[in-house]
């Protein structure tokens, strides 16, 4: 690279730590972060337009919200060469690579379930309140897997087991109603971060067995798309596979993450592309090719819940121009004390993505409700999610300074 940026270590919300003189990476998930944590809380605001929400599976159209997910994992692919660099320049062995991947997918999982699993705990059966129960097992999750400093490694192995031991127990206890009896956690849906595990898996089953080919990733983008493609058309059905079985699912999650590890050889080449310059030039070329693209499959939907390729395209499309810019402003220009507020939750980000659930689990727990009550309408309600979104991106701040951070 003709401009470089001092190494800094950074943790996404797949859990890698990486390596990176690209600033602008931590910057646009920090961005990420704040957005997400914005229409999370504008969800429950009435009274706004309908672009400030999702779009119903219903209607072919797509809001910024349903593109938080999808960047996340755009991101996760932007970090997945970088990740995959390092571990193998610490070990060389394929096997402790795949036992690594494996591991963090079923992290993601546990932590996904959990979240998801919230509702439908049955306080009867589990003398527990549904709140306490995902508090004690985002806390065990937390003691697990944070990365302690300065500590014993006595201490840091009775904080890591005893955070295994909530986990257990909190998967142990969880009953829920069905008709005619009770049941376990349910599977069917593992909430964003299990999703975005799943997905994160299925990505290194095709860069990991094909990262020496150099269009290795492009070429599957573009069949990744295809097959997203074929199956809005209903030329290929997979409603009744699992994730858990296929976890490529329709393709449009997979396609994300792959555009990224497209990006981000782009960005971090060995010096074969050339300079920022023609960097920034075949980001904003992938940005157009992408929004064309999704232009021409527009027939088959635009549609978040129906994961279309339009809506994965033109997603991408926003990803590459948010980052070119970034690229540009931060690691080119070197500006980036004006992010100093997002910065923290983009190289801490998993512990930053449970800071506003442990915070409403709390809230639930306590029974406080005044907020919900009475700012929950039009204009007020925005400026409620606007200072919760300040309040949690300063939450993560603090978290970082005191070295909490969360490390699958």
């Amino acid at each position: 690279m003709t401009s470089t940026t001092p190494v800094t270590s950074s943790t996404g919300i797949a859990g890698q730590t990486t390596s990176t003189r690209v600033v602008s990476i931590d910057i646009f998930r920090g961005i990420t972060m704040a957005v997400m944590i914005f229409v999370n809380d504008l969800a429950s605001v009435h009274g706004l337009s309908k672009w400030t929400y999702h779009m119903p599976a219903s209607v072919d159209a797509m809001t910024y919200v349903d593109m938080v997910f999808p960047a996340f994992l755009f991101i996760v692919g932007m970090s997945l060469p970088l990740a995959v660099r390092q571990r193998l320049r610490r070990s060389p062995s394929m096997s402790r690579l795949w036992l690594h991947v494996t591991l963090r997918s079923a992290a993601l999982l546990v932590l996904g379930l959990i979240l998801a699993n919230v509702d439908a705990c049955d306080r009867s059966r589990m003398h527990l309140s549904p709140f306490a129960w995902a508090l004690l097992g985002l806390g065990g999750a937390i003691l697990l897997w944070n990365v302690y400093t300065g500590l014993s490694g006595r201490v840091v192995l009775i904080l890591r087991l005893a955070g295994a031991v909530l986990l257990v127990f909190v998967f142990a206890i969880f009953r829920r109603a069905v008709p005619g009896g009770e049941a376990w956690i349910n599977f069917s849906y593992p909430e964003i971060l299990g999703l975005i595990g799943i997905t994160y898996f299925a990505a290194c089953l095709l860069y990991i067995l094909t990262r020496q080919w150099r269009a290795a990733p492009l070429a599957w983008l573009i069949f990744l798309v295809a097959y997203n493609s074929a199956c809005a058309a209903h030329w290929i059905a997979i409603d009744h596979l699992s994730l858990y079985l296929w976890p490529f699912g329709n393709g449009a999650m997979a396609s994300l993450i792959m555009a990224g590890v497209v990006t981000s050889l782009i960005v971090l080449d060995d010096g074969r592309i050339g300079g920022p310059p023609r960097k920034i030039q075949l980001g904003l070329l992938m940005a157009l090719l992408a929004f064309a693209s999704g232009w021409f499959l527009k027939p088959l939907g635009i549609s978040k819940i129906r994961a279309t390729p339009t809506w994965a395209l033109w997603t991408v499309a926003a990803c590459c121009l948010l980052f070119t810019a970034l690229y540009w402003l931060c690691d080119v220009k070197k500006q980036t004390n004006w992010a100093w507020l997002v910065r923290p939750a983009g190289s801490n980000t998993l512990l930053t993505y449970l800071i506003p659930d442990i915070y409403y689990f709390l809230v639930a727990l306590t029974g406080t409700a005044y907020l919900q009550e009475h700012w929950n309408q039009g204009m007020p309600g925005v400026i409620r999610a606007i200072v919760f979104t300040v309040a949690m991106l300063l939450a993560a701040h603090a978290a970082t300074r005191v070295r909490m951070r969360m490390q699958l």
